[in-house]
């Protein structure tokens, strides 16, 4: 038996991580702003996206640690983008986007994209396995994507079902909880590190796949416990973890 179905041998259930791991956050809403803003000149929506995205990490750490925030990723989103409108570097796009672009802005998240083995992949393991979303997304933002991008969940878990944001450990006992499954009857898959280091703490296996929008720093040097690292699996796509089953 390969070291990957040992690893994973018990597993009924494969529960996911969505942004970054999934679908492709950043080349959707590059795109989404561009698009927005052409009256707005040439702007660096590479700086924008990550901004935007590293303040709703921000948002979600502080949530998770019991301090004050919406759970809600589409109000989360827009708190955001408003206190980035008011920053120096970014006021002068303010007189450009009224309420109403706002809100357009905010659901354009709605409409990223899968990676290219998601769909594929997903398919394959639903076949054998419950495929579920385990995300920091709101349930009409993640059954969106899921319209989307073709994603064929079993269930979709949102954090809005727990009060809180991962990595929380609320969230993690939510979806055993509702997935009626112990933690080592589960694997977390995600293209973070500390996803999957939370979800361990819950009895949960762990299946690294890198993305190349996420983990910068970490993505080429993670290893599988095999390879005397610290999560059960890596690979290099869900078409692969798939085939690997």
């Amino acid at each position: 038996m390969s070291s990957t179905h040992e690893a994973l041998k018990d597993v009924e259930a494969y529960i996911f991580d969505v942004f970054g791991t999934v679908v492709d956050w950043y080349g959707n809403i590059t795109e989404q702003l561009a698009a927005a803003a052409s009256e707005c000149g040439n702007e660096d929506w590479d700086a924008f996206a990550t901004e935007w995205r590293t303040g709703y990490f921000k948002h979600a750490q502080r949530v998770s640690g019991g301090g004050e925030g919406a759970t809600n990723m589409d109000v989360a989103h827009r708190q955001v983008l408003d206190a980035m409108l008011k920053s120096d570097r970014w006021k002068h796009l303010s007189s450009h986007w009224d309420d109403a672009k706002r809100r357009q802005l905010v659901l354009s998240w709605h409409k990223a994209q899968g990676w290219p083995d998601s769909t594929k992949g997903l398919y394959a393991l639903k076949k054998k396995y419950i495929v579920a979303a385990l995300s920091n997304g709101n349930i009409r933002f993640l059954v969106d994507l899921a319209k989307n991008a073709d994603l064929p969940w079993d269930v979709v878990l949102s954090v809005d079902l727990f009060g809180t944001c991962k990595p929380s450990p609320r969230v993690y006992q939510g979806a055993l909880h509702h997935l009626s499954l112990p933690g080592e009857r589960c694997a977390m898959v995600a293209a973070h590190l500390w996803d999957l280091r939370a979800a361990a703490k819950h009895g949960m296996k762990t299946v690294y796949v890198p993305r190349p929008t996420d983990d910068l720093e970490d993505r080429d040097h993670v290893k599988s416990k095999a390879e005397g690292g610290e999560v059960d699996v890596v690979v290099g796509s869900l078409e692969e973890l798939a085939a690997l089953l």
